[in-house]
């Protein structure tokens, strides 16, 4: 190989050889703080660094030193290889630039990897067909058009197959539905469990429903999980002719109100279609939480009839609240209330047996008791609502009892919720006002198990860094400083 020694030679090797190591120094301390700083720019000049500077320092100085057609060949390989290199520079570069920090919900988080990854093909196949032309000055239009009609004809041949993935990547990139939403299309209506290139899979409770990509896009379908808001949802109910419909709504009203799916701000509506028929609609968040509110709701609106004697699908039995039943309660809580035989017979008279299904509401906090609740069977969860969150109390289990404070007029210290299904010894206030009357002993127990809640709560809160703001039994609170 010959060289070439003249004077612009020799300028350009000293400038190659004092810029090249200088831009190393340069660009190693920048990918240094880049990478003490986490950004993703350090991969691109790191490539920078460590290929394209050597390999372009090297391309210069044979391009200068040489003189034959031989020496030109080398010089092309080098110019080829780091125009390679720049290629993969300016793809890096330029899918930081896009896609390294993406906010959530744009469109560049969006847009699917394969559509990202195609884009790359075309960039790199046109680079290289530009740098073979320049360096080597092939003709590559003849290769271009070529490529042009096969993917013509392939198209053609595969329009069906490939018109579903491109449907697919397009609702991918759109993103009109997501994982977990509740969708309407063509009579079918269900929740998303999988989206993929091909199709949509929707359960619909009897099975997985395949929905194709094209056929989702070219048909109107709804998304009842957008906007992410309230979702309403109709019930509808069959009760006695005989009830009245004012009790019914009421009855409807109060168990929608209690349910933990419905947002605080929305309330539930009902109304009587007459012959028995009523309709409830119920705000829950979201369609997917829709199922489990209206079983749960339809749980609790059966046991909260019977309570109230309203005979829901006109069942017109009394459950649990017969003198027989009270009987067999007074059996668990008979030595907690020490009856007689005349206290019997008052709460044979006056008293009921209540059934509670579980998550059901027994008091709220802050609301005054009119009635004392002695568990037979079952448990009760109680806790207070504090701005540092829920603490539990403790459990009520059977032979004692909830709403003590009804003795004292006073507000209730915790909400009693049921963990199981309950059944409880309902008895009302003026009846518990005679029986203490009487058994003064059965008083002093009460006062004791309120101040024991009441130090109950007051430890708890202690423990959260809590004191009360108000009088005992308000569920006002505040922070502890």
């Amino acid at each position: 190989m010959s060289i070439n020694l003249s004077g612009e030679w020799v300028g350009w090797a000293i400038a190659v050889a004092v810029g090249v190591p200088l831009m190393l120094v340069v660009l190693t301390e920048a990918i240094g703080a880049l990478n003490r700083r986490g950004h993703a720019a350090a991969k691109p000049l790191r490539l920078l660094r460590n290929w394209v500077v050597p390999v372009g320092g090297l391309c210069a100085l044979l391009a200068m030193a040489s003189r034959s057609e031989t020496d030109q060949v080398w010089t092309r390989v080098v110019a080829t290889v780091l125009g390679f290199l720049v290629i993969l520079l300016v793809l890096s570069a330029f899918n930081v630039a896009l896609f390294s920090r993406a906010e959530e919900g744009s469109w560049r988080e969006r847009i699917p990897s394969i559509f990202v990854e195609i884009a790359r093909l075309i960039l790199v196949v046109v680079g290289l067909g530009f740098l073979f032309q320049w360096v080597w000055g092939a003709d590559v239009g003849g290769l271009v058009a070529a490529l042009g009609v096969t993917s013509i004809v392939i198209g053609l041949a595969l329009q069906n197959a490939v018109g579903g993935v491109i449907s697919g990547l397009l609702l991918l990139f759109e993103q009109p539905f997501k994982i977990g939403d509740w969708l309407e299309v063509g009579g079918i209506e269900g929740r998303v469990v999988e989206v993929n290139w091909r199709a949509v899979h929707i359960d619909t409770g009897s099975g997985i429903q395949i929905v194709p990509n094209s056929s989702l896009s070219g048909a109107s379908f709804t998304n009842k999980s957008l906007p992410e808001a309230v979702y309403r949802t109709t019930v509808n109910l069959k009760f006695g002719t005989d009830d009245s419909p004012q009790e019914v709504i009421k009855l409807l009203l109060d168990v929608a109100e209690a349910l933990p799916q419905r947002p605080v701000e929305h309330v539930a509506t009902a109304e009587y279609s007459g012959a028995g028929a009523f309709s409830v609609t119920l705000p829950v968040m979201g369609a997917a939480a829709a199922p489990a509110s209206v079983s749960l709701y339809l749980s609790w609106l059966w046991y909260a009839a019977r309570r109230r004697g309203i005979a829901l699908d006109g069942d017109t039995s009394v459950g649990n609240s017969d003198q027989s039943s009270v009987a067999r309660a007074l059996e668990t809580v008979g030595p907690v209330l020490q009856v007689g035989e005349a206290e019997r017979r008052l709460l044979a008279e006056s008293a009921k047996v209540e059934r509670y299904g579980a998550g059901e509401l027994l008091q709220l906090a802050g609301a005054v008791p009119t009635d004392i609740r002695f568990v037979v069977d079952g448990a009760v969860r109680t806790w207070l609502d504090t701005p540092a969150g829920r603490i539990d109390l403790n459990d009520v289990e059977a032979g004692d009892y909830v709403g003590q404070t009804a003795l004292t007029r006073e507000p209730a210290i915790g909400t009693s919720v049921a963990r199981t299904v309950v059944t409880v010894l309902t008895v009302p206030s003026e009846v518990v006002d005679k029986m203490v009357q009487t058994r003064p002993r059965l008083a002093m127990e009460i006062g004791q198990s309120i101040e024991r809640k009441r130090k109950l709560a007051a430890e708890a809160m202690a423990d959260a860094g809590l004191t009360r703001s108000v009088l005992p039994g308000s569920p006002a609170y505040i922070e502890k400083r």
